[in-house]
């Protein structure tokens, strides 16, 4: 299986969960509609960087640019907001993170429009895409950083262990990362936590600082 759980579907094959107790509106979905959504740039294992590294980098970054970032997160549960959490002084610049491992929280907690996993499911770079912009919206920070995944040991229908998609959205143009990343169960969680640094850090040192 993949890190990935569905839950299961009524007796009718309706989803089982009502996002209304969170929240009854969906993120808007159009910044993942087909017209709009950015052009995916696959990478392989190998982003250069250290996470700690990275993690220092980037809260430099959102500090000079007046900002803060939110996470959400599938299969690093966690481990990338851990890491931008480690550097002293990141309560000026991190607002906080969601981790929506089960697909229904990913619509519950996050926004994504349940139509969106039905047709593309929950490892997907549009998928990936509207939880960055749901996070962003629903914590209230200057960016939004999002991962999805499958960290294996099983492929998660035809999408290949080590499929990871990563989206970063702010002011500027939102980015969005399919990696190709290899290794066991942790290390392609590490792995990923390291790239999706690596896009941060991207989409920072490309928009102007304001701050």
């Amino acid at each position: 299986m993949s890190d990935e759980a569905r839950p299961p579907s009524d007796s009718h094959g309706a989803s089982p969960v009502d996002p209304s107790p969170v929240d009854p509106s969906p993120v808007d979905p159009s910044p993942v509609d087909p017209g709009q959504v950015p052009a995916v740039t696959e990478f392989s294992t190998g982003v250069p960087g250290t996470t700690m590294g990275l993690a220092a980098r980037c809260n430099r970054l959102l500090l000079a640019h007046g900002a803060t970032v939110a996470t959400a997160e599938s299969l690093t549960g966690g481990l990338v907001g851990a890491a931008l959490t480690s550097p002293p002084g990141s309560s000026k610049v991190y607002r906080g993170g969601v981790v929506a491992y089960a697909v229904d929280l990913k619509a519950q907690l996050l926004g994504v429009p349940l139509d969106l996993l039905e047709r593309h499911g929950p490892v997907h770079p549009r998928t990936a895409a509207a939880m960055a912009a749901g996070v962003r919206d629903r914590l209230g920070a200057t960016y939004g950083l999002a991962t999805t995944g499958v960290a294996g040991p099983e492929p998660h229908g035809d999408q290949p262990v080590g499929t990871v998609d990563l989206a970063c959205f702010g002011p500027g143009e939102p980015v969005v990362r399919r990696c190709r990343l290899s290794g066991d169960r942790h290390e392609i969680c590490e792995a990923a936590v390291v790239a999706a640094l690596d896009l941060l850090r991207t989409v920072l040192e490309r928009d102007p600082a304001t701050g």
